[in-house]
């Protein structure tokens, strides 16, 4: 059963689309149930701080659910603070999800990361905590 957040999120999804400016995009996958999300951020270059974001994803009610909560966490914080925002956040900011769809919350973190991942290898710096991530299918 998913909460009335989820549904919410799923009917109502916050942030859906594309950046045409974005400066860091990330996109993961799931071979196993193929869900597939892809993350658009436009982070100030000076304060470093994401001012915009949205997603397109491609996948079932949590998926899309996830990706939505995923960008109103992360919209207008630090990259520093983007980096604090887990699939255990993700979930708890939509009052849980059901254990077979928690890695739809994994996708959404992982998405994230891509995003910050792809920003940091643009301009050269180091995001704390940040490694290359694993579900990376960007097309090159």
């Amino acid at each position: 059963m998913y909460s009335e957040k989820v549904m919410d999120h799923f009917s109502n999804p916050r942030n859906v689309g594309e950046i045409s400016d974005a400066n860091a995009v990330g996109q993961v996958g799931n071979p196993k149930c193929g869900d597939i999300m892809k993350i658009y951020m436009k982070i100030n270059d000076d304060t470093k701080v994401i001012e915009d974001v949205k997603f397109k994803t491609f996948g079932c009610g949590a998926a899309v659910a996830t990706s939505s909560m995923a960008t109103e966490l992360v919209k207008g914080k630090h990259i520093s603070e983007a980096m604090q925002v887990t699939n255990k956040a993700v979930m708890e900011a939509l009052d849980g999800l059901p254990p077979v769809k928690v890695h739809c919350s994994l996708l959404a973190e992982e998405a994230i990361h891509a995003a910050l991942w792809d920003y940091a290898e643009k301009h050269g710096i180091k995001i704390e905590g940040l490694q290359k991530p694993k579900n990376d299918i960007s097309e090159g």
